[in-house]
């Protein structure tokens, strides 16, 4: 994702980066219905769960958690989890359910956030991660961490 000044970050999913050995970024839109977008514009949004997959033609992102919008009538509300479509050219599609399927790689959401007043997601195409490579980079964040201090100190 690239830092400009029309982009507005909403979440960010730091317990990907945590569990999983990010591959590939890919950046999506979201089809969205009704008071969703009111809803994430407001931050009332999970993502821990979310996971993005191959579902009826598409990439749909699942288990997205967007609040009712307080002021909204029953009509009007959306579903908090409905599978949500992403919007990705057909060559993606087609590589992405490859990849999920044939190589059992996850597809995660990075971020989300509005750009130009649209909103994106950033998919990260991942790979669990074991116990000894978590281990192995907290020890290497932290090396960094004792590194920059030094060189703080320093200066």
């Amino acid at each position: 994702m690239n830092e400009h000044s029309n982009i507005k970050l909403v979440l960010r999913n730091k317990r990907a980066y945590h569990e999983y050995e990010i591959l590939e970024k890919y950046e999506a839109g979201i089809s969205l219905h009704g008071t969703e977008v009111k809803s994430i514009r407001a931050g009332k949004v999970n993502m821990s769960d979310a996971y993005a997959r191959h579902y009826q033609g598409s990439i749909s992102l699942m288990n997205l958690h967007i609040s009712p919008w307080e002021t909204a009538n029953d009509f009007d509300q959306h579903d908090t989890t409905r599978p949500r479509r992403l919007l990705l050219h057909s060559k993606e599609i087609r590589k992405l359910s490859h990849d999920i399927e044939a190589k059992g790689y996850t597809l995660l959401p990075l971020s989300l956030y509005f750009k130009g007043g649209k909103l994106k997601v950033e998919l990260g195409l991942a790979k669990g991660k074991n116990i000894r490579d978590k281990r192995q980079t907290a020890l290497k964040r932290d090396a960094d961490r004792e590194m920059d201090r030094a060189k703080k100190f320093r200066e």
